[in-house]
């Protein structure tokens, strides 16, 4: 006697996608959250607004997928951004499209996603159990039979998807339960770490707290590892903060930071802030010595004003070594290039990143050496399946992670789905 089709274990976007799929072709689905209801993290996503996916084509989308993106080929293949954006308009979540292909509910509000996803649960008769934490799966040599919750009550289906998260973000729910349950199946868990989360710098400014606050648009920053090699380059926006630096652009190039350091060890590494990366130094040099020379008794400082945050302004001129105060008429061609190499390549000092806890993605998670990348099937385990950021896959920030988290909890639906039907008569 089976509770279930198939149990999803996890109410966060993949969860709620495996449920979804799985319904959607006739299963009788239970979905287990050990919290108080769904879509917790789908709610303070995107700052609240839920970047529901990114309307790339599947080989750019992979591009930007730095963790396992090549595994993720076959699910993306069969229900990516355009299937995404599809499926949502089909509930009623008219989408607009941002930039960068970044597509967000036109409401702005996540909750309108995470609402919507939760009705079509509803209507399509999935159970819903919220405070159920499961404490193991249920296991023999062949396969997955089912769930035992924390209260010692057996849940039986021939299909479960593990779909629990990873460690980011614990407030969520995110606690990394599914790590331990991968191992117990015979699984390899790969070491954690955060991604998308701040950079912490080890630099006299970000001690003192000068740039603390200051805000940059369009800029890129380039890592280098210790001996010089350029690690990344990424582009967007930052912010200076009390530790170092946050913001889309510096979340991208956490991924990098981490696995440098796995590789490395704690060896700091370089970043490079280009200010103006659609300028080149030729047309700065030109640009500043004009102005220079037109304004022969501006100070350096006044025309640097022009260009930078005025809180940024002694930083360059102090690594440049020129006086705040020389003029345009006295400032040598030198002094010049030495200014004009600093707003192409400003560089500071990285020293890591902040804690896994304060990531909004975590790396690493269950090896998909022994995943099917069709179905997120098990290959140790018949009737397992994992689905999210449970598993050893993550993607830049800007909708690559819930993508990667609907397209996999779709394919781990359907295929749990279908294992369980074409068993039903045994």
């Amino acid at each position: 006697m089976t509770d279930a089709d198939v149990i999803v274990v996890g109410g966060g976007p993949a969860g709620m996608m495996a449920a979804a799929a799985a319904a959607g072709a006739g299963a009788r689905v239970l979905l287990l959250e050990k919290g108080d209801r769904l879509g917790r993290k789908l709610i303070i996503s995107g700052g609240g607004r839920c970047n529901v996916t990114n309307r790339k084509p599947v080989p750019d989308l992979i591009r930007h997928i730095p963790g396992n993106g090549r595994f993720l080929y076959s699910a993306l293949s069969q229900f990516g951004s355009e299937e995404i954006i599809r499926f949502f308009e089909e509930l009623g979540v008219r989408l607009k499209e941002e930039d960068d292909g970044r597509m967000f509910p036109a409401t702005d509000r996540a909750v309108t996603v995470a609402g919507a996803l939760v009705k079509h649960l509803r209507d399509l008769g999935v159970q819903i159990r919220p405070r159920a934490p499961v404490e193991r799966l249920l296991l023999d040599d062949r396969r997955c039979t089912g769930v035992v919750l924390q209260g010692g009550e057996s849940l039986r289906a021939p299909a479960v998807v593990v779909a629990t998260g990873g460690k980011s973000v614990p407030r969520t729910g995110s606690t990394g339960d599914g790590y331990e349950w991968a191992r117990a199946a015979g699984h390899t868990v790969t070491p954690l770490y955060p991604t998308a989360v701040p950079l912490v710098l080890g630099d006299p400014a970000i001690a003192d707290r000068s740039l603390q606050g200051i805000s940059l648009r369009d800029v890129t920053l380039t890592l280098h590892d210790p001996r010089g090699k350029r690690l990344t380059t990424e582009r967007g926006d930052i912010v200076f903060t009390h530790f170092g630096v946050s913001g889309p652009c510096a979340l991208r190039v956490s991924h990098y930071v981490s696995v440098a350091r796995r590789k490395l060890g704690d060896d700091p590494l370089r970043l490079d802030i280009d200010l103006f990366p659609d300028r080149s130094q030729e047309d700065l040099m030109r640009e500043i010595g004009s102005q220079a020379a037109a304004e022969p008794r501006k100070t350096v400082k006044t025309l640097l004003r022009r260009l930078l945050p005025d809180r940024m302004v002694p930083l360059v001129l102090e690594r440049s070594g020129i006086s705040g105060e020389t003029t345009g008429a006295h400032l040598p061609k030198a002094g010049l290039a030495a200014l004009v190499r600093l707003l192409k390549a400003l560089p500071f000092t990285v020293t890591g990143t902040r804690p896994l806890e304060e990531a909004f993605v975590t790396g690493g998670g269950v090896s998909i050496r022994k995943i099917d990348p069709r179905t997120m099937a098990s290959r140790l385990k018949e009737g397992l399946f994992f689905a999210g950021e449970v598993l050893d896959v993550h993607g830049h920030t800007w909708g690559y992670n819930i993508t990667i988290a609907f397209s996999t909890g779709y394919a781990a639906g359907t295929a749990a789905a279908r294992l369980a039907l074409g068993r039903s008569g045994e």
